[in-house]
């Protein structure tokens, strides 16, 4: 892969200038339809040996391009706040929106390579690589053009490099330690570089492996590259992905769906609630103060059949809780910001740190709810997203972010008469819309649609939990015991890491 990157191509300085002056003219029309049509973002990462030109390649952009619609991002040590939450967490953060550019310096890429030359277990490197894979899938499915130069050279011209700038006092500040470690372990770190390209270059987001010796070679071959991507991807009628490559869900002969097997009537006593409430709101609030609670975050998801009894549970829950200790996230329509975001960045930007609870009032789980009932997200968009949901939620566990999920069934005569109440009650009315109604005609589609999002997201790391809801008391108490028995489980695993 790296082999015709170290064939010494050149540029001379005549030639360069000539093609210099049309590229940039028709990178900037470009990037003006781009934004003009603003129906998917740019992303260019750069990233490759060190002095292979990263920083200059960036520059040059930013010099042939209008930088008010580029974002440029560099990524050193993780901050206290990226390390309480996932790793991918601040990559989601620098995602461009529909009609603008991005250049990211090695991104995701970074830590793959290095942690693993020092002392990273194969099985991490490879798992990391995975999900690497995962990921520029899921942007390329939702029409991100995702460009990844590799900017290359051979032992001999880094070696030569690093010495010419370090021998030279005014630009010995430019050669790093990590350029130094990089030079001694060149081809450790370069084999793993070659196995790393190659399982993360994919027809949607492949590698481009450019010689970084010649400044004018790098700068037309770079430049060049990313206009006829481009181009190509502003000439498709539509850049999202529109195959099925799901498993097909095929309905279940009898006709027998998982929710209809709840038992939905359930008895709970007014006594026996109001202790047992008392209870289980003291246990929780002793959780979250509990030694280790600290290093652990906490995902709660709510969702169900409208009038199920979301709010109220929610209620019950915080009620337990130090107000500074939790947030609350009523999930609606995607704002324009988000709709210009691939799917899932409005719920990566509300993850909680360490320490800390988000509640979600309905979720990520509305792709394959409501918008799939509605019409709202075609077939292609609906059926893959739930691999990148089991994906997005298996991100969360490995980061020590517990997610507890709750599917809130109520019977469709017990729903009836909790809109009625609410339509008689004056300040219950705001709860009752035209919207719930018409969500009622579509009762069976939901049922299926819930059911099927059950049997392929409940998993090992984040399985649901189907709760009766018509009487509201003991979904509430059921509710508590069992974010109560979650937490409890996950820091009494953490104490017996700590004593071994």
């Amino acid at each position: 892969m790296f082999e015709s990157a170290e064939l010494g191509h050149k540029i001379d300085k005549d030639t360069y200038k000539q093609e210099e002056a049309q590229l940039r003219q028709d990178l900037l029309e470009a990037q003006y339809e781009l934004g003009r049509r603003a129906d998917f973002p740019v992303l260019i990462l750069l990233a490759g040996v060190p002095t292979a030109g990263k920083g200059e390649m960036a520059n040059l952009l930013m010099e042939w391009l209008d930088p008010r619609h580029v974002a440029t991002h560099a990524f050193g040590a993780h901050s206290d706040e990226e390390r309480s939450r996932p790793p991918m967490w601040r990559y989601w953060r620098a995602l461009p929106p529909k009609g603008k550019m991005a250049i990211l310096f090695g991104g995701w890429y970074a830590g793959a390579v290095f942690e693993t030359l020092n002392g990273a277990r194969e099985a991490v490197f490879q798992r990391e690589i995975e999900r690497i894979a995962h990921f520029e899938k899921m942007l390329a499915d939702e029409g991100v053009l995702v460009l990844k130069f590799w900017l290359h050279l051979s032992e001999p011209v880094l070696d030569k490099r690093l010495k010419k700038l370090s021998g030279d006092k005014l630009t010995a500040w430019r050669v790093t330690d990590e350029d130094s470690w990089f030079s001694q372990h060149y081809d450790k770190i370069i084999e793993r570089s070659r196995a790393m390209l190659m399982r993360t270059s994919s027809a949607d987001a492949p590698w481009r492996v450019v010689e970084g010796a010649d400044a004018n070679y790098r700068a037309l071959e770079v430049g060049k590259q990313l206009l006829s991507a481009m181009r190509q991807h502003l000439a498709r009628r539509s850049v999202r992905q529109s195959r099925v490559e799901a498993a097909q869900i095929i309905p279940p002969v009898d006709g027998l769906r998982l929710l209809d097997t709840l038992q939905l009537d359930q008895a709970s006593t007014d006594e026996d609630y109001k202790e047992r409430l008392e209870a289980l709101q003291g246990r929780l609030n002793l959780l979250t103060r509990h030694p280790q609670f600290h290093n652990l975050a906490v995902v709660v998801v709510f969702e169900g059949m409208d009038a199920a009894g979301k709010g109220g549970a929610i209620r019950r829950i915080s009620a337990a809780l130090d107000a500074r200790q939790y947030h609350i996230v009523p999930i609606a329509a995607p704002t324009e910001e988000e709709r210009a975001q691939p799917y899932l960045w409005r719920f990566w930007r509300q993850l909680p740190t360490h320490g800390r609870l988000t509640i979600f009032d309905r979720s990520w789980y509305g792709r394959v709810l409501v918008e799939r009932v509605e019409g709202f997200a075609p077939v292609a968009d609906w059926m893959r997203a739930y691999g990148e949901i089991n994906e997005f939620e298996s991100q969360l566990d490995d980061a020590n972010t517990l997610v507890v999920k709750y599917w809130l069934a109520i019977s469709k005569e017990e729903q009836l008469a909790r809109f009625q109440e609410r339509e008689q009650t004056e300040w219950k009315r705001f709860k009752i819309t035209e919207e719930d109604w018409r969500n009622r005609e579509k009762w069976d589609d939901y049922v299926t649609a819930a059911s099927d999002m059950v049997d392929r997201t409940s998993t090992p790391g984040a399985p649901w939990h189907l709760i009766a809801a018509n009487n509201k008391s003991f979904a509430r108490i059921r509710v508590l015991e069992i974010l109560c028995d979650t937490i409890e489980k996950r820091l009494g695993r953490k104490e017996k890491k700590a004593r071994a």
